[in-house]
Protein backbone atom coordinates (compact mmCIF):
# COMPACT_ATOMS: atom_id res chain seq x y z
CA UNK A 1 0.00 0.00 0.00
CA UNK A 2 1.02 3.35 -1.13
CA UNK A 3 1.55 5.89 2.29
CA UNK A 4 -0.43 8.70 1.62
CA UNK A 5 1.58 12.35 1.83
CA UNK A 6 0.92 14.06 5.12
CA UNK A 7 2.33 16.94 4.06
CA UNK A 8 -0.60 17.73 1.21
CA UNK A 9 -3.03 20.46 2.02
CA UNK A 10 -6.74 18.96 2.00
CA UNK A 11 -9.24 21.82 1.23
CA UNK A 12 -11.39 22.85 4.08
CA UNK A 13 -15.62 21.91 4.19
CA UNK A 14 -16.19 25.10 2.85
CA UNK A 15 -14.08 25.17 -0.05
CA UNK A 16 -15.40 21.80 -0.62
CA UNK A 17 -19.02 22.93 -0.43
CA UNK A 18 -18.42 25.49 -3.06
CA UNK A 19 -15.91 23.21 -5.45
CA UNK A 20 -13.04 25.51 -5.09
CA UNK A 21 -10.66 23.45 -6.56
CA UNK A 22 -13.09 23.03 -9.63
CA UNK A 23 -12.73 26.37 -11.22
CA UNK A 24 -10.28 29.04 -11.57
CA UNK A 25 -10.80 32.11 -9.76
CA UNK A 26 -7.83 34.06 -11.61
CA UNK A 27 -10.81 35.00 -14.04
CA UNK A 28 -13.97 37.07 -13.27
CA UNK A 29 -17.12 35.68 -13.81
CA UNK A 30 -18.60 35.39 -17.33
CA UNK A 31 -15.07 35.85 -18.58
CA UNK A 32 -15.00 36.36 -22.68
CA UNK A 33 -19.33 37.77 -21.85
CA UNK A 34 -21.07 40.33 -21.37
CA UNK A 35 -19.56 42.88 -18.44
CA UNK A 36 -20.20 41.42 -14.83
CA UNK A 37 -21.90 44.48 -13.02
CA UNK A 38 -20.74 44.99 -9.57
CA UNK A 39 -22.88 46.67 -7.12
CA UNK A 40 -22.11 49.14 -4.72
CA UNK A 41 -22.81 50.35 -1.63
CA UNK A 42 -21.08 52.68 1.04
CA UNK A 43 -21.87 53.61 5.05
CA UNK A 44 -19.74 56.84 5.82
CA UNK A 45 -18.70 55.75 9.49
CA UNK A 46 -16.77 59.16 10.07
CA UNK A 47 -14.53 62.14 8.52
CA UNK A 48 -11.53 62.12 10.81
CA UNK A 49 -9.96 64.94 9.54
CA UNK A 50 -9.54 67.93 7.05
CA UNK A 51 -6.17 69.09 6.21
CA UNK A 52 -5.98 72.39 4.09
CA UNK A 53 -1.79 72.73 4.59
CA UNK A 54 -2.19 68.76 2.49
CA UNK A 55 -5.16 69.43 0.69
CA UNK A 56 -6.45 66.33 1.97
CA UNK A 57 -9.50 64.35 3.79
CA UNK A 58 -9.41 61.13 5.39
CA UNK A 59 -12.42 59.18 6.16
CA UNK A 60 -13.32 56.00 7.62
CA UNK A 61 -16.28 54.24 5.90
CA UNK A 62 -17.56 50.37 5.12
CA UNK A 63 -17.79 49.55 1.82
CA UNK A 64 -19.65 46.89 0.20
CA UNK A 65 -19.62 44.71 -3.22
CA UNK A 66 -22.50 42.79 -4.62
CA UNK A 67 -21.78 40.65 -7.59
CA UNK A 68 -22.81 37.53 -8.46
CA UNK A 69 -20.44 34.13 -9.64
CA UNK A 70 -22.29 30.89 -10.29
CA UNK A 71 -19.17 29.02 -9.64
CA UNK A 72 -20.12 29.48 -6.24
CA UNK A 73 -23.38 28.60 -6.27
CA UNK A 74 -24.42 25.35 -3.64
CA UNK A 75 -26.88 23.58 -2.48
CA UNK A 76 -28.80 24.45 0.62
CA UNK A 77 -32.11 22.88 1.96
CA UNK A 78 -33.31 25.72 3.31
CA UNK A 79 -31.42 28.78 1.36
CA UNK A 80 -29.82 30.15 3.49
CA UNK A 81 -26.34 32.15 3.12
CA UNK A 82 -23.05 31.22 4.82
CA UNK A 83 -20.79 33.90 5.83
CA UNK A 84 -16.44 34.08 5.89
CA UNK A 85 -14.11 35.59 7.01
CA UNK A 86 -10.99 37.16 5.21
CA UNK A 87 -9.16 33.85 4.95
CA UNK A 88 -11.11 33.04 1.88
CA UNK A 89 -11.40 35.99 0.00
CA UNK A 90 -7.14 34.71 -1.35
CA UNK A 91 -9.04 31.70 -2.87
CA UNK A 92 -11.33 33.56 -4.90
CA UNK A 93 -12.14 36.22 -7.68
CA UNK A 94 -13.25 39.30 -6.13
CA UNK A 95 -13.32 42.93 -7.56
CA UNK A 96 -10.07 44.93 -8.05
CA UNK A 97 -11.78 48.39 -6.61
CA UNK A 98 -9.56 51.28 -5.52
CA UNK A 99 -9.37 54.65 -4.63
CA UNK A 100 -8.54 57.36 -6.99
CA UNK A 101 -6.23 60.16 -5.93
CA UNK A 102 -5.74 57.84 -2.66
CA UNK A 103 -2.50 58.99 -1.10
CA UNK A 104 -2.97 56.38 2.25
CA UNK A 105 -5.63 53.76 3.34
CA UNK A 106 -5.90 50.21 5.19
CA UNK A 107 -8.19 47.95 6.14
CA UNK A 108 -9.14 47.61 9.93
CA UNK A 109 -7.73 44.99 11.83
CA UNK A 110 -9.18 45.17 15.24
CA UNK A 111 -9.48 42.58 17.01
CA UNK A 112 -9.32 40.52 13.54
CA UNK A 113 -9.50 41.87 9.78
CA UNK A 114 -12.57 44.15 9.75
CA UNK A 115 -13.56 41.72 6.18
CA UNK A 116 -16.46 39.49 5.55
CA UNK A 117 -17.92 37.28 2.57
CA UNK A 118 -21.44 36.37 2.59
CA UNK A 119 -22.31 34.07 -0.56
CA UNK A 120 -25.81 33.00 -1.27
CA UNK A 121 -26.51 29.64 -2.98
CA UNK A 122 -27.58 31.18 -6.53
CA UNK A 123 -23.80 32.42 -6.16
CA UNK A 124 -24.51 36.20 -5.06
CA UNK A 125 -21.62 37.32 -3.23
CA UNK A 126 -21.67 40.24 -0.67
CA UNK A 127 -18.10 41.56 0.36
CA UNK A 128 -17.73 43.87 2.78
CA UNK A 129 -15.01 46.28 4.07
CA UNK A 130 -14.25 48.57 6.80
CA UNK A 131 -11.64 51.04 5.24
CA UNK A 132 -10.10 53.82 6.62
CA UNK A 133 -8.76 56.08 3.42
CA UNK A 134 -7.00 59.46 2.95
CA UNK A 135 -7.41 61.21 -0.37
CA UNK A 136 -7.00 64.33 -2.18
CA UNK A 137 -9.44 66.78 -2.07
CA UNK A 138 -8.39 70.02 -4.59
CA UNK A 139 -9.47 72.95 -2.39
CA UNK A 140 -9.89 76.72 -3.34
CA UNK A 141 -8.72 78.76 -0.60
CA UNK A 142 -10.04 82.66 -2.71
CA UNK A 143 -12.59 82.96 -0.18
CA UNK A 144 -11.02 81.33 2.72
CA UNK A 145 -12.09 81.16 5.66
CA UNK A 146 -15.51 82.44 4.48
CA UNK A 147 -15.42 79.13 1.78
CA UNK A 148 -17.13 76.00 0.88
CA UNK A 149 -15.17 73.10 0.18
CA UNK A 150 -16.82 70.51 -2.43
CA UNK A 151 -14.78 67.20 -1.94
CA UNK A 152 -15.08 63.66 -3.64
CA UNK A 153 -13.94 60.33 -3.16
CA UNK A 154 -13.58 58.11 -6.25
CA UNK A 155 -13.86 54.54 -6.87
CA UNK A 156 -12.77 52.71 -9.74
CA UNK A 157 -11.83 49.37 -11.18
CA UNK A 158 -8.20 49.12 -11.01
CA UNK A 159 -7.39 46.03 -13.59
CA UNK A 160 -11.03 45.92 -15.70
CA UNK A 161 -12.59 48.39 -17.66
CA UNK A 162 -16.38 48.80 -18.88
CA UNK A 163 -16.04 45.79 -21.25
CA UNK A 164 -15.34 43.81 -18.35
CA UNK A 165 -16.57 45.41 -15.47
CA UNK A 166 -20.03 47.45 -14.64
CA UNK A 167 -19.43 49.16 -11.44
CA UNK A 168 -22.76 51.42 -10.52
CA UNK A 169 -24.33 52.52 -6.99
CA UNK A 170 -26.50 49.05 -6.09
CA UNK A 171 -29.51 51.28 -4.54
CA UNK A 172 -29.12 54.04 -7.07
CA UNK A 173 -28.85 57.97 -4.25
CA UNK A 174 -29.97 55.35 -1.35
CA UNK A 175 -26.22 53.76 -1.91
CA UNK A 176 -24.31 56.43 0.50
CA UNK A 177 -25.36 56.48 4.09
CA UNK A 178 -23.74 58.38 6.99
CA UNK A 179 -23.18 58.09 10.54
CA UNK A 180 -25.68 60.80 12.29
CA UNK A 181 -22.93 62.29 14.55
CA UNK A 182 -20.63 62.69 11.93
CA UNK A 183 -19.24 66.02 12.86
CA UNK A 184 -15.97 68.33 12.46
CA UNK A 185 -14.19 70.74 14.35
CA UNK A 186 -14.08 73.72 11.54
CA UNK A 187 -16.19 72.52 9.34
CA UNK A 188 -20.23 72.41 8.41
CA UNK A 189 -20.88 69.27 7.08
CA UNK A 190 -23.76 70.51 4.27
CA UNK A 191 -24.43 67.05 1.75
CA UNK A 192 -23.37 63.63 1.00
CA UNK A 193 -24.48 62.65 -2.76
CA UNK A 194 -23.94 59.75 -4.82
CA UNK A 195 -22.94 60.02 -8.61
CA UNK A 196 -21.06 57.91 -11.58
CA UNK A 197 -19.25 58.53 -14.44
CA UNK A 198 -16.69 57.41 -16.98
CA UNK A 199 -12.96 57.93 -16.83
CA UNK A 200 -10.55 57.32 -19.78
CA UNK A 201 -6.69 56.08 -20.37
CA UNK A 202 -5.43 56.41 -23.68
CA UNK A 203 -3.66 53.18 -23.17
CA UNK A 204 -6.32 51.35 -21.22
CA UNK A 205 -9.65 52.62 -22.33
CA UNK A 206 -12.95 53.70 -20.46
CA UNK A 207 -13.35 52.84 -17.00
CA UNK A 208 -16.71 53.34 -14.84
CA UNK A 209 -16.28 55.38 -12.02
CA UNK A 210 -18.01 56.11 -8.51
CA UNK A 211 -17.81 59.14 -6.87
CA UNK A 212 -18.56 60.18 -2.96
CA UNK A 213 -19.11 64.13 -3.06
CA UNK A 214 -20.07 65.87 -0.08
CA UNK A 215 -19.48 69.80 1.06
CA UNK A 216 -17.96 71.21 3.74
CA UNK A 217 -18.65 75.01 4.78
CA UNK A 218 -16.26 76.29 7.15
CA UNK A 219 -16.63 77.40 10.83
CA UNK A 220 -15.96 81.20 10.68
CA UNK A 221 -16.25 82.09 14.72
CA UNK A 222 -12.95 80.62 15.49
CA UNK A 223 -11.16 82.78 12.57
CA UNK A 224 -13.48 85.97 13.85
CA UNK A 225 -12.01 85.50 17.16
CA UNK A 226 -8.20 84.72 16.01
CA UNK A 227 -7.88 87.01 12.77
CA UNK A 228 -10.87 89.24 12.09
CA UNK A 229 -11.77 90.54 15.64
CA UNK A 230 -7.58 91.22 16.69
CA UNK A 231 -6.97 93.09 13.27
CA UNK A 232 -10.09 95.19 13.79
CA UNK A 233 -8.89 96.30 17.38
CA UNK A 234 -5.30 97.05 16.15
CA UNK A 235 -6.76 99.17 13.48
CA UNK A 236 -9.04 101.22 16.17
CA UNK A 237 -6.22 101.18 18.52
CA UNK A 238 -4.04 102.98 15.83
CA UNK A 239 -6.79 106.00 15.31
CA UNK A 240 -5.84 107.00 19.05
CA UNK A 241 -3.15 108.64 17.99
CA UNK A 242 -5.09 111.13 16.49
CA UNK A 243 -6.87 112.18 19.57
CA UNK A 244 -2.87 112.44 21.29
CA UNK A 245 -1.63 115.86 21.84
CA UNK A 246 0.79 116.46 18.16
CA UNK A 247 3.98 117.35 20.49
CA UNK A 248 3.87 114.08 22.27
CA UNK A 249 6.29 112.47 19.54
CA UNK A 250 7.09 109.29 21.79
CA UNK A 251 3.59 108.14 22.49
CA UNK A 252 2.35 108.39 18.83
CA UNK A 253 5.38 106.96 17.63
CA UNK A 254 5.21 104.51 20.22
CA UNK A 255 1.58 103.43 19.37
CA UNK A 256 2.12 103.61 15.84
CA UNK A 257 5.03 101.05 15.97
CA UNK A 258 3.13 98.68 18.25
CA UNK A 259 0.25 98.03 16.05
CA UNK A 260 1.96 97.98 13.01
CA UNK A 261 4.08 94.79 14.92
CA UNK A 262 1.15 93.42 15.79
CA UNK A 263 -0.44 93.25 12.46
CA UNK A 264 2.58 91.59 11.17
CA UNK A 265 2.59 89.14 13.57
CA UNK A 266 -1.57 88.67 12.55
CA UNK A 267 -0.62 88.25 9.45
CA UNK A 268 2.56 85.77 9.75
CA UNK A 269 0.00 83.76 12.18
CA UNK A 270 -2.40 82.89 9.42
CA UNK A 271 -0.05 81.96 6.79
CA UNK A 272 1.98 79.69 8.71
CA UNK A 273 -1.16 77.67 8.88
CA UNK A 274 -2.30 77.42 5.23
CA UNK A 275 -0.88 76.19 2.00
CA UNK A 276 1.51 78.68 0.10
CA UNK A 277 -0.84 79.25 -2.81
CA UNK A 278 0.06 81.68 -5.11
CA UNK A 279 -3.66 83.75 -5.62
CA UNK A 280 -5.16 86.28 -2.71
CA UNK A 281 -7.27 84.87 0.09
CA UNK A 282 -10.08 86.35 1.20
CA UNK A 283 -8.33 86.54 4.71
CA UNK A 284 -5.23 88.25 3.26
CA UNK A 285 -7.72 91.05 1.46
CA UNK A 286 -8.75 92.05 5.60
CA UNK A 287 -5.67 91.88 6.69
CA UNK A 288 -3.33 93.71 4.24
CA UNK A 289 -5.93 95.97 3.95
CA UNK A 290 -6.39 96.33 7.96
CA UNK A 291 -2.19 97.04 7.99
CA UNK A 292 -2.30 99.30 5.56
CA UNK A 293 -5.15 101.32 8.00
CA UNK A 294 -2.32 101.27 10.73
CA UNK A 295 1.02 102.08 8.45
CA UNK A 296 -1.24 105.43 7.07
CA UNK A 297 -1.99 106.23 10.42
CA UNK A 298 2.07 106.17 11.30
CA UNK A 299 2.17 108.05 7.82
CA UNK A 300 0.06 110.82 9.04
CA UNK A 301 1.91 111.56 11.97
CA UNK A 302 5.08 111.74 10.08
CA UNK A 303 3.34 114.06 7.71
CA UNK A 304 1.80 116.02 10.88
CA UNK A 305 5.00 116.36 12.59
CA UNK A 306 6.57 117.25 9.67
CA UNK A 307 4.13 120.33 8.97
CA UNK A 308 4.16 120.84 12.90
CA UNK A 309 7.93 121.16 12.79
CA UNK A 310 8.13 124.11 10.09
CA UNK A 311 5.01 126.17 11.00
CA UNK A 312 6.82 126.39 14.42
CA UNK A 313 10.17 127.82 12.13
CA UNK A 314 7.65 130.03 10.82
CA UNK A 315 6.26 131.46 13.84
CA UNK A 316 9.47 132.12 15.54
CA UNK A 317 11.37 133.44 12.40
CA UNK A 318 8.05 136.14 12.19
CA UNK A 319 8.76 137.36 16.21
CA UNK A 320 12.19 137.83 15.32
CA UNK A 321 13.95 134.90 17.17
CA UNK A 322 15.09 132.85 15.09
CA UNK A 323 18.42 133.98 14.79
CA UNK A 324 18.74 132.98 18.55
CA UNK A 325 17.33 129.62 17.93
CA UNK A 326 19.95 128.53 14.95
CA UNK A 327 23.18 129.87 16.13
CA UNK A 328 26.20 128.10 15.24
CA UNK A 329 28.02 128.43 18.50
CA UNK A 330 28.76 126.22 20.95
CA UNK A 331 28.80 128.60 23.60
CA UNK A 332 25.11 129.77 23.00
CA UNK A 333 23.71 126.23 22.06
CA UNK A 334 22.05 126.26 26.10
CA UNK A 335 20.19 130.03 25.97
CA UNK A 336 19.54 129.57 22.72
CA UNK A 337 17.37 126.38 23.81
CA UNK A 338 16.28 128.48 26.88
CA UNK A 339 14.82 130.90 24.94
CA UNK A 340 13.21 128.35 22.25
CA UNK A 341 11.56 126.97 25.25
CA UNK A 342 10.10 130.38 26.94
CA UNK A 343 8.95 131.56 23.47
CA UNK A 344 6.81 128.46 23.62
CA UNK A 345 6.00 128.54 26.98
CA UNK A 346 4.55 131.84 26.51
CA UNK A 347 3.22 131.56 23.04
CA UNK A 348 1.15 128.34 23.47
CA UNK A 349 -2.15 129.65 22.49
CA UNK A 350 -0.68 131.91 19.66
CA UNK A 351 0.89 128.74 18.49
CA UNK A 352 -1.85 126.57 17.52
CA UNK A 353 -0.59 124.92 13.86
CA UNK A 354 -3.38 125.05 11.23
CA UNK A 355 -1.78 122.21 9.14
CA UNK A 356 -1.33 119.93 12.16
CA UNK A 357 -4.71 120.70 13.18
CA UNK A 358 -7.05 120.16 10.16
CA UNK A 359 -5.11 116.81 9.17
CA UNK A 360 -5.62 115.45 12.38
CA UNK A 361 -9.14 116.50 12.96
CA UNK A 362 -10.19 115.54 9.04
CA UNK A 363 -8.18 111.99 10.18
CA UNK A 364 -10.56 111.36 13.09
CA UNK A 365 -13.52 111.40 10.20
CA UNK A 366 -11.84 109.96 7.75
CA UNK A 367 -10.25 106.71 8.69
CA UNK A 368 -13.09 105.40 10.63
CA UNK A 369 -15.74 106.41 7.55
CA UNK A 370 -13.44 104.34 5.21
CA UNK A 371 -13.09 101.36 7.42
CA UNK A 372 -16.82 101.00 7.98
CA UNK A 373 -17.47 101.02 4.43
CA UNK A 374 -14.71 98.48 3.50
CA UNK A 375 -15.88 96.22 5.94
CA UNK A 376 -19.46 96.82 4.72
CA UNK A 377 -18.70 96.12 1.33
CA UNK A 378 -15.98 92.68 2.73
CA UNK A 379 -18.76 91.12 4.40
CA UNK A 380 -21.48 92.11 2.00
CA UNK A 381 -19.32 90.31 -1.01
CA UNK A 382 -17.94 87.01 0.91
CA UNK A 383 -20.51 86.03 2.82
Amino acid sequence: MRKLDSTKVRPLKSEQLLRIEDHDFALRPGFGGSPIPVGIDVQVESIDSISEVDMDFTMTLYLRHYWKDERLSFRSTKNKSMTFDGRLIKKIWVPDVFFVHSKRSFIHDTTVENVMLRVYPDGNVLFSLRITVSAMCFMDFSRFPLDTQNCSLELESYAYNEDDLMLYWKHGNQSLSTDEHISLSQFFIEEFSASSGLAFYSSTGWYNRLFINFALRRHIFFFVLQSYFPAMLMVMLSWVSFWIDRRAVPARVSLGITTVLTMSTIITGVSASMPQVSYIKAVDVYLWISFLFVFLSVIEYAAVNYLTTIEERKQLKKRGKASGMYTTSVSNVGPARIKRKRSLKGNVGRIILQNNHVIDTYSRIIFPSVYIVFNFFYWGLYI
